[in-house]
């Protein structure tokens, strides 16, 4: 299976040649609102899935580069034959940076358009609104970003970083390499506040100090008060876990104020490169990142997708640490149904355990214990030209931990609301 698996990677670059940049409106793509083909998903010349992410709102700034990899794998795919020999046609839906509205479409994709899966959401809200409705029905999700951890449900697999694969191995650099004492913003839902109150216990463990604690909503823009508190407690680290188009504004305050990277170290886990591009690199110029991918990741896999994406979407694109992980979840489901035979949620959970993947982030398996994937640990720094510098990785792809069972301060966490 892996040796499939790498021809499919190997093709990326051909298959790349016959995109436009019109690729989002191919012609086996079926628009959101039109209900759909009425074929199932096993029947006809092709096999339905559902794409859901927020194209609108607050949180489209970060989830359309993800819908567009998605889009791109499942067209590489076609390119070359499709699954189980038929096209793979994808049921666009918006969720509209609302997480009822996030449930109210997966219903639908699974219920009414009868997509053999879905690979969607952003935001831990979108994920829990609709982890419930995969559940009930039977349907499976593959969610693309890293989260919080404290999950495991059988009707998702997690192709984004979980706790042990991001946030615990960059505090713990961080109290290594840059100060002890951590000012935590966040956005203001089940995601920062789980992250937080897991790095409040590792920070206890770890002989770090917490300083202050900040919450805002999502969308939220005027970050006066907030700065004004951070100069006041003088940390050595904030530690940022907003989300969206906030960190538009935090970030440009932030110079505003006067304060750059030189002056406080501040590390984000849900700023990438297409977050990078909207922010503006002269703003955030020094300031670091933790993700498991960047556009600059020295694989062969990575440089044939990011030609690829770039020959899809335009060379202005960038690509980003959660469209690798949407783009990767397609190619592992797609080598699930062939391995199981069947589009069956089941067969095709039973045939996912222990796939392998040369992806463009390095190799991933997938662990059938929890759904998750080995991922490596990268930590970057913004640079001028927009990119995303590695200045540290781990050596080998991370076991993924959800539940931090390898951390004797983690033992008392329960899942956060």
């Amino acid at each position: 299976m892996k040796r499939r698996l790498s021809m499919l990677a190997s093709s990326f670059v051909a298959a790349a040649m016959v995109l436009t940049a019109c690729a989002t409106g191919a012609s086996t793509t079926t628009e959101s609102g039109t209900g759909g083909s009425t074929t199932s998903n096993e029947t006809g010349e092709t096999i339905k899935v559902g794409i859901l992410h927020s194209l609108s709102g607050t949180m489209a700034i970060s989830e359309v580069s993800v819908h567009d990899s998605e889009l791109l794998a499942i067209k590489e795919i076609n390119e070359k034959g499709g699954v189980l020999g038929k096209q793979i046609e994808p049921v666009i839906e918006d969720g509209a940076s609302d997480w009822p509205t996030f449930a109210e479409k997966a219903r639908k994709l699974i219920s009414s358009d009868g997509v053999a899966t879905v690979f969607g959401g952003w935001t831990s809200a979108s994920r829990k609104a609709m982890l419930p409705v995969f559940e009930e029905l039977n349907g499976l999700l593959w969610y693309p970003v890293q989260y919080e951890g404290l999950e495991q449900s059988p009707n998702i697999m997690y192709t984004g970083a979980t706790t042990n694969q991001q946030i615990v191995p960059s505090v713990t650099w961080l109290l290594e390499n840059r100060g002890k004492s951590f000012f935590l913003l966040g956005s203001d839902y089940v995601f920062p506040r789980t992250a937080n109150k897991i790095i409040k216990a590792q920070l206890e463990a770890e002989g770090g100090t917490l300083v202050g604690e900040e919450y805002t909503p999502l969308g939220h823009t005027d970050y006066s008060t907030v700065i004004s508190k951070i100069q006041a407690a003088k940390p050595d680290i904030v530690y940022n876990t907003l989300n969206g188009d906030s960190n538009v504004a935090f970030f440009k305050q932030l110079k505003d104020a006067g304060i750059g990277a030189d002056d406080i170290t501040t590390l984000s886990v849900s700023v990438a490169e297409e977050e990078v591009r909207g922010i503006g690199p002269d703003v955030l110029e020094g300031h670091l990142t933790a993700w498991n991918y960047y556009q600059t990741t020295e694989t062969e896999e990575n440089k044939a997708f990011v030609e690829a994406y770039k020959a899809a979407y335009g060379e202005d694109r960038v690509t980003s640490d959660p469209a690798e992980a949407g783009y990767i979840a397609v190619y592992l489901w797609a080598a699930a149904v062939e391995k199981a035979g069947s589009t069956d949620v089941d067969k095709v959970k039973e045939a996912a355990a222990g796939l392998t993947f040369d992806a463009p982030e390095g190799l991933v398996t997938i662990d059938g214990e929890t759904q998750h994937i080995y991922k490596p640990v990268r930590i970057g720094e913004v640079q001028t030209d927009g990119m995303i510098k590695e200045i540290y990785s781990t050596p080998e792809p991370v076991k993924p931990d959800p539940y931090l069972k390898g951390y004797e301060w983690a033992a008392s966490l329960s899942e956060g609301e």
